[in-house]
């Protein structure tokens, strides 16, 4: 043995002594957070040979969008450490630090512990509920009553079951449930998550859904918004991949503030909020104008040369396109204007940039990927944003391509339980019949979800309509996995229009600023830790279809959301002469292996998963991917992953109107042109109505659409800048310590305060300093936190992490429970508003504030 082996044998020697208290108890990595620690930890074998005492037991986290699968270290029934799962072929171990805030939420002491009834008849924010505790016999047999009080009298339109977050197996309480008790009011979270992101994607090649983003083969990033590496899908694999990305490829960010993948890229691009699309409309022009089109994918002119000159129209027969419809119709009606010096006078950046940006992405063509997220599209104008970001992805060639951007593998799966038709009687159809509360369809809503009017869903407007009993009242609304009265904007509606709801059943594991309307409390089993659930998702090329899975015994008398409460409650139905629901869950949601129904609610939870799966670990689930010797294989793995995706799989073969990746989007035309008849209008009425500003052709091209702003300039100088924390666990972090212990990982945040940032040129006006309590106001509220002074944040504007200002939840997250906040919740001054083609909320671009010296 030479010197260098004798000294790292003797080092690791000390190394097991020194760590051995904690690796006997499994907390480095998972509570140490010492990077020393974790360095030398890694020299040593994995947490399980060293113990020998405890197991990882599988499951998927949904602190974020990435739903990523994950491992729960288990010793003596207790979690104590979280991995990325092995088997999933996207991510691997690899994590990101929201998973280990899980721990702390599961064995929160101030979770919800029992039903709860309301005792105070009494609503308001100002009203202490009183509540009480309540068996969860009394608690299904009162929201039984309630429902059948709505059949009685043939209302049960004035029912309503609002969704948060869920698994694969909300089919049942979501919608078949709603269904069968006769209302059509299911209204799920989905416009105030990004509904407006998918809106590029699917009027110009097909894709209503997200995409995946070869980060392993590209060679150029220009990203609106996103920050892959905090808040995004995938976070864990972009997280893990960031490094070498940034060694092989050339990494742009466009966002007013400096994220973390801003402070990581090559470039940051400061934009003023709600002007992305006057630069991705340029960077196109300019991309024309010098012929970095990626022919291979768009065609070319007949006799090879370019005839893109600026401000000139061209021959539409002179160009021949290959897997793309309407260029030059594009470049016609508005592109040949979006000239780089107009988008220098437009959103302040320099022509020299946006043509640099152009002409390095056409060099490397097509080898890029543009991202947009929230920052970007979640804005009055988001549609022709997200078109206009998406379009580049067209002209460089990237769609389906290495290195580009694609959809996400399809993996079968029965996310649509059996049809509900025939347990539906006369009092249900006639209920399901009625608008829904939303108002989605309406001339001034369209909410276009794949291309359909009033298919979507606009969550944000709900409070609105309420409170105006348009088209009418909810007496009864079901409610989980939500916080509507803390998450959507103009936060001070919600709470007027649940105090108005007679009757409101809460699902949830910590009593919430919602809860504080709710009559009736019934706890929840958390998701990643004691429920059976199932996820996908997509990256590096692949899907996986992962579970969620109980690992620990529950910590109270809980119950699992989207399988044990509409179980109890078709049960309780079933009792009082309602035994439709019951029958449905018996006779149509049956054991995939055995035909039968479960036989006690202890076994329904799994047989959800079970039903829910079944197509992947059956014999046809070599299809699509990997193939599984059954359920218990599943079962123990937790991850079943896609073959890769096949490029160029979808070229000439997309699902629009014309097969082709569309720049004039006829898919657009079509669905625009269908919901003017509805309402017996024009198109150039409905983009109106909608508050747009593009008419006749050019409603069909991506084009530029200047922010709505709310509030005078003069008495609102600022432009707020709401973000994402790299430690949101889907906002429901903020009782745990970590949260606020590490909140600097977010740019420019100091650990403890809820900091908003503000550029030191804008500080030095207001003669603000670093630490000073502030007040943020906007035409529809205010709020107080900390300030800080930083580099990172363009002037004339203010950036904050949403997250904090809860006034419920628990004793850290707020100041004094059911009273006063800690800090301040940006939606408090965030007004209502909306991107109506998707009916997504706006929570940026449209928010001018002023802030003052407490």
């Amino acid at each position: 043995m030479n010197n260098s082996d004798q000294f790292n044998a003797s080092r690791r020697q000390l190394l097991k002594r020194s760590l051995g208290g904690t690796t006997l108890l499994g907390l480095t990595g998972g509570f140490a957070f010492n990077p020393m620690l974790e360095a030398m930890a890694a020299d040593l074998p994995k947490v399980d040979l060293r113990t020998g005492t405890g197991q990882w037991v599988p499951t998927t986290c949904q602190g974020c969008t990435s739903w990523c699968a994950k491992q729960v270290y288990i010793m003596d029934g207790r979690a104590i450490k979280v991995r990325g799962n092995p088997h999933s072929k996207i991510h691997d171990t690899s994590s990101c630090p929201r998973q280990f805030l899980g721990l702390q939420q599961v064995y929160d002491p101030d979770r919800l512990q029992s039903p709860m009834i309301r005792t105070n008849p009494n609503k308001g924010r100002d009203e202490d509920p009183m509540f009480q505790p309540i068996s969860w016999d009394k608690a299904m047999d009162l929201l039984a009553d309630k429902i059948m009080a709505l059949r009685e009298k043939n209302e049960t339109h004035k029912y309503a079951l609002m969704r948060g977050r869920y698994s694969l197996c909300n089919d049942l309480l979501y919608s078949k449930m709603t269904a069968m008790i006769g209302s059509p009011n299911n209204i799920s979270h989905s416009s105030i998550c990004a509904e407006a992101h998918k809106m590029g994607h699917y009027y110009m090649d097909g894709n209503w859904g997200y995409m995946q983003y070869d980060v392993k083969n590209t060679k150029y990033i220009l990203s609106f918004g996103a920050d892959p590496i905090a808040s995004n899908r995938q976070v864990s694999f972009y997280s893990s991949e960031w490094g070498n990305t940034l060694d092989q490829a050339k990494v742009v960010i466009v966002d007013p503030r400096l994220s973390a993948s801003a402070a990581k890229a090559h470039k940051w691009i400061p934009i003023e909020t709600g002007q992305d699309s006057a630069l991705a409309l340029a960077i196109a022009h300019h991309a024309l104008v010098k012929g970095l089109w990626h022919k291979p994918f768009v065609g070319d002119f007949n006799d090879g040369k370019n005839r893109f000159v600026a401000g000139q129209e061209v021959d539409d027969s002179s160009f021949s396109e290959t897997h793309t419809y309407g260029i030059v119709k594009w470049w016609n009606l508005a592109l040949k204007d979006y000239t780089p010096e107009w988008a220098e006078q437009t959103a302040g950046i320099a022509a020299a940039d946006i043509r640099t940006i152009a002409e390095e992405m056409g060099a490397v063509a097509p080898n890029v990927q543009v991202w947009n997220a929230r920052g970007a599209v979640m804005q009055t104008r988001g549609t022709y944003t997200s078109m206009a970001c998406h379009a580049l992805n067209g002209i460089f060639g990237s769609i389906d391509n290495e290195g580009g951007v694609f959809p996400y593998n399809k993996a079968p799966l029965n996310k649509n339980f059996p049809d509900p038709d025939a347990y539906m009687d006369a009092i249900a159809k006639k209920g399901k019949k009625h608008e829904k509360i939303d108002q989605r369809g309406r001339l001034e809503l369209p909410a276009l979800k794949k291309g359909k009017s009033g298919k979507g869903v606009v969550t944000g407007n709900v409070a609105t309509a309420l409170n105006a009993a348009d088209p009418y009242n909810i007496e009864v609304m079901l409610a989980y996995f939500n916080n509507f009265a803390f998450s959507s904007p103009e936060s001070k509606q919600w709470e007027k229009a649940l105090s108005n709801i007679n009757f409101m059943a809460h699902i949830t594991t910590n009593i919430s600023e919602f809860s504080w309307f709710a009559d009736l409390l019934l706890p929840s089993t958390h998701h990643m830790f004691e429920k059976w659930g199932v996820l996908n998702a997509a990256g590096n090329g692949v899907s996986h279809v992962s579970l969620q899975k109980p690992s620990i015994k529950r910590m109270y008398d809980t119950r699992q959301d989207e399988s044990e409460v509409p179980y109890l409650l078709a049960q309780k139905l079933a009792e009082k002469g309602f035994d439709l629901p019951w029958r449905y869950i018996n006779e149509q949601l049956l054991d995939p292996e055995t035909g039968k129904p479960a036989k006690s609610i202890d076994e329904f939870p799994e047989l959800l998963a079970k039903y829910v799966t079944a197509p992947i670990w059956g014999e046809d689930g070599h299809k699509y991917g990997e193939q599984l010797s059954g359920w218990d294989e599943l079962k123990e793995k937790g991850v079943w992953n896609t073959h890769e995706y096949q490029l160029k799989s979808r070229w000439s073969k997309f699902k629009t109107e014309t097969h082709k990746f569309e720049f004039y989007s006829k898919s657009f035309e079509k669905a625009l042109t269908k919901h003017a008849k509805k309402h017996h209008v024009d198109v150039n009425t409905v983009v109106d109505a909608c508050e747009y500003s593009g008419y006749d052709k050019v409603a069909f091209v991506p084009n530029y659409q200047a922010p709505i702003r709310d509030g005078s300039a003069k008495e609102f100088p600022l432009l707020f800048v709401d973000q994402k924390s790299r430690l949101n666990h889907e906002g429901r972090s903020a009782n745990s310590s970590w949260y606020y212990e590490f909140k600097d990982v977010d740019p420019g945040d100091i650990a403890g305060e809820d900091t908003a940032k503000i550029n030191p040129i804008d500080g030095k006006k207001l003669g603000l300093k670093t630490g000073d309590r502030v007040r943020i106001t906007s035409t529809v509220g205010s709020i107080e936190c900390t300030i800080a002074l930083w580099e990172g944040i363009r002037p004339g504007s203010v950036a904050k992490c949403f997250g904090q200002g809860h006034w419920a939840y628990g004793r850290t997250a707020s100041k004094e429970f059911g009273k006063t906040a800690r800090g301040g919740n940006n939606n408090t001054i965030i007004p209502t508003r909306f991107d109506r083609f998707s009916g997504a909320s706006a929570f940026y671009g449209h928010i001018r504030i002023r802030v003052e010296k407490v």
